[in-house]
């Protein structure tokens, strides 16, 4: 039984083998989970504050236990995610690409996208089958060509229901992951998240912490400050105009409250830092200077404008030479310098030192620039004590100054003409002022400068300066100051090596001098000489008050400059109103009459008159004769003239010859000596000396001369030559404008005949052409009718092409019996009543069958209830008849619109097509007879260029207005519009 026994179990163990070993399997998997649980719970528990162990245990545990090739940790950032761990043996291609896609914004179609989307995890059996791969999405193909994932499981971090990350695992071959590794991946994902949590909690506790104990600490501290602020304003208002206890007092309070050994407030002096106050330590005596330079703390913070931290200035290196050398000597570590500030400009600096090497906490740093601003404040109180004080001497001084420079500017003001007197009283002024000995102004003449005006100088030494050629040059004052153009100041000339100038023992020499430029403008126009006899600089406000009596000798002069320049410019002004005048009656004289004669004379008087002459003439070129005929005369006796007119004046006379030939004025200062000839003679018998002839041309043609004599030798100025050139354009636009108006008359009279001739030419041939024309048109239709028998086919093609061009003739004869008409004054308007619109349908009646042989869709729209017109109907339908034929013709293809309306008491109609349009260019000549835009289309669609213009003249005798608006290629639309009321014919037609 037992052998049975035995034997029951071995079929028994046999049959439920592979049940046990799945059971153990089970059972050591689910050990292996339980044992990575703890692990990662013992590590969150181990480690509240850092997350990136326990994600990495995480994705550890997950990866080994899944049998996943590689994991991933992402943490969602609103809608991005960061990958913050990853764990097995990533390729190194596919690592890289993550790590530049740090911080990712995936597609909706991938799978971290869905888990984002759904709250769920996400299983893929195959990367490849997905749709993104398929899709090229950059992140799906660098997952499977980088990464070489084949099969993957995303499941997301959720905190009630909000996404807080995902963790992902991966396979480079395609075997799926079980239903318990999904949720393994599960449990790791809800750890992760209460490790977050963890963190954050345990972080937020650890604040609030910190937060309340360091809030109790800035109170207590708080209070130390205000109370050590409030000490120093205590002692600011106690001591307004004493800075050194108020100085002393930030460096006790300072070097108590910031743990400072030693302190030290040092005032900007110059480009030196000024040792102020100081407590401590260290031994340092008050009024010792450091240069500001960036070699040592305070000298940087000043130069910076900013607070200067060093921790150890022995090991600060070269960085700080200068301060290292006075840190090793005194001992002392870590160094801050905090700058006084005022307006941005440091005007001095704290300097705080420590023994040790111990910073200096953000907190005491702050309380010490309070105490910077308070140490301003108080020194601006003093420097603003000490400039009140200061301006209230310079006010004194100035009022003293202004008084003498109202003295002279009151001597200025009454002596504008008297240039000596103001530059007298300028230099006492001066020399008072400036605690001068001698004031000397010296005015320069063709380079040398020469004494004008003195004070102090004795009689004998201004004699010796007068023989004294003071040039510019280094060697006296007067020419070294003319050669710098710039105030110069010799402390002690026997001390100058440059300062040659000697003068005799008796005379005193100067041993102290000033030389201030006069200077108008950077032009130098004299220089002021201050001296004192012994050596005694003078100080700087004594050199601007002198550049300012300098300044007043320059107005001097230059008032006196300018009032003679203006009684010079009155005179030349009221020479130029005359001359002026002259010329306004001259071109009055020349617009208001054409007789030559009478402009000519003008204009030699007043030519004459301008130029103080005594007497003057105008010669007129006669082309024919070659010779120079007497027009007009002033001042010259009947003698003369008829001896002149005898004489002739040949082209060959020399004085003409050369004003004709050089085209340009000729003066002959004295005829006496030139050489004899007729003219000359005749002129210097007369008792004339000196004559002026200007030619008066035009381009490429002489008209005539221009000439003035004087009885008394010598030549002419220039101005009265340029003025007589005005008088000879004159006269030449006279004798021009003599001739053209009888130009104008002769054409005008020709013209007058020849149209005359062509209008009665034009209604004699229409008329003699429109009767035989009409006797053919009419025969023609008679055969067409058959009246004669039945012609054949080809002869009635024959006959209707006769008859259609017969009545294009007969039109062009009626276009041009109309013109003619119209120019001869003989076509009035028939006025009666009519209406618009049935003018309007009358005309498409009539030429809708044109329009239909082009296959153009024609329409037209008239607007209801029009008013009955008064006017000429039947020429109007004539117009409308012209528009929509041209419009017909020109047009190939589209449409051809009339349009017709009323308002305000007039028509308006327009003819609209779809035609070539017309070019800007063309459409106002359009409009005038025999003219038509492109010749080319026209030559192709015929007419005359007629129709348009009559059909103008007929609107406006409608006392209306006929236009066109067109553009190349997009048509052309013809207005006109008149009143609906014609009472009477507008104007001559």
């Amino acid at each position: 039984m037992r052998q049975g026994l035995i034997s029951l179990l071995g079929t028994w163990w046999r049959s439920n083998q592979s049940e046990l070993d799945a059971c153990r399997r089970e059972l050591s998997e689910s050990l292996e989970r339980e044992i990575a649980t703890s692990q990662v719970l013992g590590i969150i528990s181990s480690s509240p504050t850092d997350l990136k162990p326990v994600f990495e245990a995480m994705l550890a545990n997950a990866t080994r236990l899944c049998e996943a090739s590689y994991g991933a940790l992402w943490l969602s950032e609103g809608d991005a995610f960061r990958v913050v761990a990853l764990h097995g043996e990533l390729p190194a291609a596919y690592a890289a690409e993550l790590q530049r896609r740090a911080v990712f914004r995936p597609d909706p179609g991938v799978p971290i996208a869905r888990v984002a989307r759904t709250r769920q995890a996400v299983y893929v059996a195959d990367v490849r089958t997905e749709q993104p791969y398929l899709d090229r999405d950059p992140l799906a193909v660098a997952a499977v060509e980088l990464g070489g994932i084949r099969t993957m499981v995303v499941v997301p971090m959720l905190k009630e229901n909000e996404l807080v990350g995902a963790i992902a695992i991966y396979r480079q071959e395609v075997q799926p992951f079980t239903d318990k590794q999904i949720a393994l991946v599960t449990s790791f994902a809800k750890q992760a998240v209460i490790a977050i949590e963890n963190t954050r909690l345990f972080e937020a506790e650890q604040a609030r912490t910190r937060e309340v104990t360091e809030r109790t600490s800035e109170l207590a501290q708080s209070l130390q400050y205000q109370t050590a602020i409030s000490e120093v304003l205590a002692v600011i208002s106690r001591s307004k105009f004493d800075l050194q206890p108020v100085l002393e007092t930030i460096a006790h309070i300072a070097s108590s409250l910031c743990a400072a050994d030693d302190v030290t407030i040092l005032l900007r002096d110059g480009h030196d830092l000024l040792i102020r106050a100081h407590h401590g330590p260290i031994p340092i005596e008050l009024g010792v200077r450091r240069p500001i330079e960036r070699g040592w703390v305070s000298g940087r913070s000043v130069v910076d404008r900013m607070p200067i931290h060093v921790r150890d200035l022995v090991a600060a290196g070269d960085e700080f030479s200068l301060g290292r050398e006075i840190a090793q000597e005194f001992g002392h570590r870590t160094t801050l310098a905090i700058p006084l500030l005022r307006e941005d400009m440091a005007v001095g600096c704290f300097l705080l030192r420590r023994l040790v090497a111990k910073d200096f906490t953000d907190k005491q740093i702050a309380l010490l620039r309070t105490f910077a601003d308070q140490a301003v404040i108080a020194i601006e109180n003093v420097r603003l004590f000490d400039e009140v004080q200061a301006r209230s001497r310079e006010l004194s001084e100035s009022l003293e100054q202004q008084t003498a420079t109202a003295e002279v500017l009151k001597i200025i003001s009454s002596s504008v003409f008297d240039l000596q007197t103001v530059l007298h009283t300028l230099a006492e002024s001066a020399a008072h002022l400036c605690g001068a000995e001698r004031v000397g102004i010296f005015r320069p003449q063709d380079g040398i400068f020469y004494l004008v005006a003195d004070y102090g100088y004795p009689k004998d030494y201004k004699n010796f300066l007068a023989t004294v050629p003071f040039q510019p040059g280094r060697g006296t004052l007067v020419g070294r100051t003319a050669a710098g153009n710039t105030i110069i100041h010799i402390s002690d000339t026997e001390a100058d090596p440059e300062f040659t100038f000697t003068q005799p023992e008796s005379m005193g020499p100067s041993r102290t001098m000033l030389g201030v430029p006069l200077l108008r403008e950077g032009t130098l126009i004299g220089i002021m000489v201050l001296a004192r006899l012994v050596v005694n600089p003078f100080d700087p406000r004594q050199i601007d008050l002198a550049a300012t009596f300098a300044d007043q000798a320059v107005i001097a002069i230059e008032n006196v400059r300018l009032f003679d320049e203006v009684q010079a410019r009155t005179r030349e002004l009221s020479q130029s109103i005359d001359e002026l005048r002259a010329l306004g009656e001259v071109s009055q004289a020349v617009n208001s009459t054409l007789d030559v004669e009478t402009v000519l004379t003008t204009i030699v008087a007043k030519a004459a008159q301008l130029s103080a002459t005594d007497g003057g003439a105008i010669y007129v070129f006669d082309e024919e004769r070659q010779e120079f005929q007497l027009r007009a005369t002033h001042g010259t006796d009947e003698a003369m003239i008829i001896a002149i007119r005898e004489q002739g004046i040949r082209t060959d006379e020399h004085i003409i010859a050369r004003a004709t030939t050089e085209r340009a004025p000729v003066q002959i200062p004295d005829l006496a000596k030139e050489p004899s000839s007729p003219i000359a003679d005749i002129v210097i018998r007369a008792g004339y000396r000196a004559v002026l002839v200007v030619p008066l041309l035009r381009p490429g043609e002489i008209v005539g001369t221009l000439v003035v004599r004087r009885k008394q030798p010598g030549e002419f100025a220039k101005s009265t030559i340029d003025l007589l050139e005005t008088f000879a354009d004159q006269s030449v636009l006279a004798i021009q404008n003599a001739r053209l108006f009888r130009q104008i008359e002769e054409k005008g009279r020709e013209l007058e005949i020849a149209s005359k001739h062509k209008s009665q030419f034009l209604a004699n041939m229409s008329h003699e052409l429109r009767t035989p024309l009409n006797a053919i048109l009419g025969y023609t239709e008679l055969i067409l009718d058959s009246i004669y028998g039945e012609p054949t086919e080809k002869m009635r093609t024959v006959l209707e092409r006769l008859q259609a061009n017969g009545k294009h003739l007969l039109g062009l004869i009626n276009d041009v019996l109309d013109l003619s008409k119209i120019e001869a004054g003989q076509l009035t308007l028939s006025l009666d009543d009519y209406s618009l619109s049935d003018m309007v349908h009358g005309v498409v009646s009539a030429v809708e069958p044109l329009a239909a042989e082009k296959r153009l869709a024609f329409k037209a729209e008239v607007a209801p209830g029009l008013p009955t017109g008064h006017g000429d109907g039947r020429r109007l339908s004539q117009v409308l008849l012209n528009l929509v034929g041209n419009a017909i013709k020109f047009t190939d293809k589209g449409e051809v619109v009339i349009r017709a309306g009323a308002a305000n008491g007039a028509f308006t109609v327009a003819v609209c097509d779809t035609g070539p349009g017309i070019a800007p260019a063309d459409q106002a000549k359009i409009f005038e007879e025999f003219q038509q835009a492109d010749s080319s289309i026209t030559r192709k669609k015929g007419g005359t260029g007629l129709g348009l213009s009559i059909a103008k003249r007929i609107i406006e005798m409608h006392g209306g207005r006929l236009w066109v608006e067109s553009e190349p290629g997009k048509g052309s639309t013809f207005y006109f519009t008149l009143p609906v009321r014609v009472e009477a014919q507008a104007g001559p037609s």
